[in-house]
């Protein structure tokens, strides 16, 4: 009786400082496929980018092990409801739609959304111009939804599992437009595929009910206390100046946004 008294409170111990197997990672959900230069994988098979090293700040002020979980993207909500994953943390624009399923916080980064076409030196994105022609847009995405609201009467919405596929697809000349994140857009134009066959052709309209409030960390609605903590988080990166030495690393401006 004694020993399982001593092995209780040493348990106790263990616990409250925050060792021993019940201190679990927190899942931070990303899509399975690589999305330059938010999320990619090194020649080493590492997960890299913009997304990763912030969450490795944001885990740094939480003082939690994280763990980083591959889903698909158009599985990632019904995982992070089924408690699969702690956290979505894979440039999900935060939209009235997504909340009525889940909750998020406050947003990390908000960029524009462009169309890319073949390079011809035409740059008319008016859906007039684009009537009878094909985009291709990521599944259950934004994109998706906007093309289908702006460009759906008259263009062919081409859909595809990943902005990989339909890039590929734009260069080979499968496609006439892709519309996609300005960043992730022009990450495609500077390869060596993007580079011999098109150009940006603009920036779409905003929208913010259907292209969002920016990009967050999608949670289930009941994790008050995570949204709180994240929060604080993000909030403490970016006073601490660390956001800003992240962000430097990728791009030549600030992508947070207004």
């Amino acid at each position: 009786m004694r020993e399982v008294f001593r092995f209780a409170v040493a348990l106790s111990i263990a616990l409250l400082l925050g060792v021993g197997p019940a201190c679990a990672k927190l899942k931070f959900g990303i899509a399975a496929e690589p999305y330059p230069p938010f999320e990619f994988k090194s020649s080493s098979g590492e997960w890299v980018g913009w997304e990763i090293d912030l969450m490795h700040a944001v885990c740094k002020q939480l003082n939690e092990k994280c763990e980083i979980v591959e889903v698909a993207w158009d599985g990632i909500i019904p995982a992070l409801t089924s408690k699969q994953i702690d956290v979505i943390w894979s440039s999900m624009s935060i939209t009235s739609e997504r909340q009525k399923v889940i909750d998020f916080t406050d947003k990390y980064y908000r960029t524009s959304t462009v169309i890319i076409g073949a390079e011809d030196g035409v740059k008319d994105i008016s859906p007039e111009h684009l009537r009878g022609k094909t985009i291709g847009v990521q599944v259950s995405t934004i994109h998706q939804n906007y093309a289908s609201k702006y460009y759906g009467d008259g263009s062919i919405i081409k859909i595809y599992q990943t902005q990989d596929e339909a890039d590929q697809d734009l260069a080979a000349g499968r496609l006439d437009y892709v519309q996609t994140d300005a960043i992730t857009g022009d990450a495609f134009l500077q390869t060596d595929a993007g580079t011999a066959c098109c150009e940006l052709k603009g920036t779409v309209r905003d929208d913010p009910e259907v292209l969002g409030q920016g990009a967050g960390g999608g949670i289930r609605k009941e994790d008050t206390e995570l949204k709180a903590r994240l929060n604080a988080a993000i909030k403490a990166v970016r006073a601490s100046g660390e956001y800003a030495t992240i962000t430097a690393k990728y791009f030549n401006f600030d992508i947070y946004g207004g």
